[in-house]
């Protein structure tokens, strides 16, 4: 195992950059590290694969990248607008600005507002950070859905559509504010593999856009579908040899 770098290429291009991330919880048994020492690079344009079995690091590294989750040392840094940002050095309230406009997160659990229709819930991140006009926001939530091809979906309840299409809906939802960089916590793993390819055409689409995709999964077969990967065992990145010998990406 390693927890070297994962690029040799000029850090000042990188958009996302972890240094040394570590990440410990209190136990009654003592302390556990769920990250130990991640070191890596990721560049503009990329759609990063991140693979290890349940338990590996993965949702956490998730965690430290968007801030929801403060590291125990190390340094996560993100690249926004020219200017580098030490991601847990700002301010609670400065943190959740920044997220809001840098970074799109598509969580396992959807997390719709029941009550709410479709096109609503896609607005609501809209609303909160105020980066579009009201008058614009409508329209905005609508070119969403209609990337992810539900536009016609607008004004049904989440309940009223399938798994996959809300995951679809998640993943407009994320790009509320037009983030350069989207996160996608196990976004298949659910759904059947016709659905999951509407994802991943989904996800293509938003690539060749410029955006940055970092994706973690279970699922090794996913590998090559990703512009690059990294398996990471243990908390700490290890070479694909190493995973298969531990089991990982095939629970």
């Amino acid at each position: 195992m390693s927890n070297t770098p994962s690029s040799t290429s000029d850090e000042r291009a990188a958009q996302i950059v972890l240094r040394q991330v570590v990440k410990a919880y209190q136990s009654p048994a003592g302390s556990f590290r769920a990250l130990n020492g991640v070191s890596a690079d990721v560049y503009p344009g990329e759609f990063l694969g991140i693979i290890g079995k349940s338990g590996a690091g993965k949702s956490t590294l998730l965690n430290m990248i968007t801030g929801v989750d403060r590291l125990t040392s190390g340094q996560v840094e993100i690249r926004a607008n020219g200017h580098r940002v030490s991601l847990h050095e700002l301010s609670e309230k400065d943190l959740a600005l920044f997220r809001g406009r840098t970074i799109g997160v598509v969580h396992q659990a959807f997390h719709f507002l029941p009550m709410l229709t479709v096109a609503e819930n896609v607005l609501l991140p809209i609303d909160m950070c105020g980066r579009y006009r009201p008058a614009e926001s409508r329209a905005r939530a609508l070119d969403l859905l209609r990337l992810v091809e539900l536009e016609e979906h607008a004004n049904k309840l989440p309940t009223q559509i399938s798994g996959g299409q809300q995951q679809r809906v998640a993943i407009a939802r994320a790009l509320a504010n037009d983030p350069p960089i989207l996160v996608a916590d196990e976004p298949t793993g659910s759904l059947d593999s016709a659905t999951a390819e509407h994802i991943f055409e989904a996800f293509g689409r938003l690539i060749k856009q410029g955006k940055t995709i970092v994706m973690v999964t279970h699922d090794n077969s996913l590998a090559p579908l990703f512009s690059r990967r990294l398996y990471l065992a243990d908390g700490m990145f290890a070479d694909q040899e190493a995973l298969t010998a531990e089991g990982g990406g095939d629970d």
